[in-house]
């Protein structure tokens, strides 16, 4: 049995996170990713949305961090 310990630091931003995760995995080709059982997807296919996804979050900081 696997538990998570990731605790959601801003519950606000959960569903802009949930939103990002599906456009991401719609950009790269994984139509249907919140019906999809993740379990069923390679863990490259799982790996890359993570990926971008951390990728986005970094470059939109930056910027934040840079006034813009």
């Amino acid at each position: 049995m696997s538990s998570s310990n990731n605790k959601t630091v801003v519950p606000a931003a959960k569903a802009a996170l949930n939103q990002m995760k599906l456009e991401i995995a719609n950009e790269i080709g994984l139509s249907n990713y919140d019906s999809v059982d993740k379990g069923n997807l390679t863990a490259r296919q799982n790996g890359y949305v993570g990926g971008y996804m951390t990728k986005k979050l970094v470059e939109m900081a930056e910027q934040q961090m840079a006034g813009k």
